[in-house]
């Protein structure tokens, strides 16, 4: 111990470069009898080619998995006397630096499917990882069950279309993927065009064109212009209906296309017309019908169809309904208690226009959302105090939600494009396989003919050629694979 003692400053020296680093080696720290183990040894673990050492106490903490049970005696090596297991290296180093700390991490980089097979196999529940990495993992676990979920309801869809008649069927992929032929991406374009200009008519048709003969104000087009917009607005109205009804026809499950929510909107945008069409200008109800017309406004969402980013919006709304919920309710308390606030506030003052709390109401939303038209502005100091104060919450309040909403369009749009790739892979990889099916299906039909030739010739006591019926054999597992691959890999349209 006191020699020890004596080279401990001579060590500490040469380390901050004081004295040169001494010739001989240190003495080997003390360790005493009641620390030492003598069951504690030194074990070598061979990962698919890669060897980790450690001690045998580190993998007996966790008895309740692979390492650190026996049954780890299942894979010892008695030759090379090491264990020995045909896994991922790159993670196994993950799982033994979880052996050794007590901590175990999720590389980002490393598959997930990957990583939780490989703590299956070892026996590691993934709810030990440490709060370092367990958001990443939960989030990456969400994002695989979400796409897994995709790709079932999506093959779900599939498989429910062979069910229908083949003219349905090929009309509900054309609708869905305008893509698949030259007649579908052209009706794809047509109903685009007839929606932008049946917008284009809605909105140009409120543009001032003169003056009204003998009475004062102007004349809008669509009054001057009232057969050429009746005209427009008939075309566009036949081309919707008509991609109403075709779509109908072609649903696989009509009573649920008939509740979904773009055909609600397909229904309210042509309803306004056929119901104009059965009244007339000196009908006495005719003036509750004109307001059906601003209906025609919802023709605009129609552009959700041939819009991904439209689609991915609604998506996004639908995922933050309690973000948005939370916004509006957090608003909604705001103004009512600054309006409150405000009128008591303005109350005595002279020619207020805080004239009582539900009057205050538009004062506070517009200072909460940060517009400020200033049509109602505070006239004593403590109602300015009160407008200031409520100005600031409004930006906190609006600005608190928003990264959700954003992270959650930022996720969903990731997931689509993600989701494209599949499908644009997939096509692709069809593609090969039916081009290798096609090459070689010639060959192989021949090659069966004279394999069935062989056989019968077999039968009737003719000896066979090896060579010809090995040839024969791996043709036939040639084209099987084909065939299984392409049924695996997806659906032809």
């Amino acid at each position: 111990m006191a020699s020890v003692a004596a080279w401990l400053p001579f060590a500490r020296a040469a380390a901050i470069g004081w004295v040169p680093i001494a010739t001989h080696p240190l003495p080997p720290p003390p360790v005493p009898k009641d620390r030492r183990r003598a069951e504690d040894e030194k074990l070598l673990i061979n990962v698919s080619g890669r060897r980790f050492e450690t001690w045998r106490n580190t993998l007996e903490k966790y008895p309740d998995s692979l390492l650190g049970s026996t049954e780890r005696e299942f894979f010892y090596d008695e030759d090379s006397r090491e264990y020995f297991f045909d896994r991922d290296p790159d993670i196994f180093r993950h799982i033994l630096n979880y052996y050794r700390t007590g901590k175990l991490h999720y590389p980002k980089h490393e598959c997930l499917t990957g990583y939780d097979e490989e703590l299956a196999f070892f026996g590691i529940l993934p709810d030990v990882i440490g709060d370092c990495c367990y958001e990443d993992y939960r989030d990456r676990k969400r994002e695989n069950a979400e796409r897994l979920m995709d790709d079932k309801l999506s093959e779900a869809g599939d498989q429910s279309l062979p069910q229908l008649t083949d003219l349905r069927q090929k009309m509900w992929r054309a609708f869905e993927n305008p893509h698949t032929s030259t007649a579908a991406l052209v009706f794809y374009y047509v109903t685009g065009f007839f929606i932008a200009v049946s917008v284009m008519a809605n909105v140009v048709e409120t543009v001032p064109c003169g003056h009204r003969p003998g009475r004062a104000g102007t004349l809008p087009c669509g009054e001057r212009y009232k057969i050429v917009f009746f005209c427009l607005d008939t075309a566009c109205v036949m081309i919707f209906t008509a991609e109403y009804l075709l779509r109908l026809f072609a649903a696989p499950d009509r009573c649920k296309f008939v509740r979904s929510v773009m055909s609600i909107i397909d229904v309210v945008a042509i309803l306004p017309y056929y119901i104009g069409l059965g009244i007339t200008d000196n009908d006495d109800v005719s003036g509750a019908f004109v307001t059906l017309r601003v209906f025609r406004v919802f023709r605009i969402f129609k552009f959700s169809r041939h819009s991904q980013g439209l689609r991915i919006l609604g998506y996004t709304l639908k995922s933050c309904a309690s973000e948005l919920g939370f916004l509006v309710f957090s608003l909604a308390m705001a103004i009512i208690i600054f309006a409150t606030v405000m009128f008591y506030a303005e109350k005595n003052e002279q020619d207020t226009n805080f004239t009582s709390i539900p009057a205050a109401f538009w004062y506070t939303i517009v200072t909460m959302t940060t517009l400020g038209y200033g049509d109602m502005v505070p006239g004593t100091i403590a109602g300015k105090i009160v407008g200031g104060v409520c100005s600031l919450s409004g930006v906190l309040v609006i600005a608190l939600p928003v990264p959700v909403i954003v992270s959650n369009f930022s996720r969903i749009y990731h997931q689509n494009q993600r989701a494209d790739k599949r499908k644009a892979q997939r096509k692709a990889r069809l593609a090969r396989i039916r081009i290798a099916k096609a090459s070689s299906g010639a060959a192989f039909v021949s090659k069966k003919k004279a394999a069935e030739a062989r056989l019968a010739a077999q039968e009737s006591g003719v000896e066979l050629d090896d060579a010809g019926r090995d040839e024969d054999i791996f043709e036939l597992q040639h084209h099987h694979l084909l065939r299984c691959l392409e049924r695996t890999t997806y659906k032809s349209p």
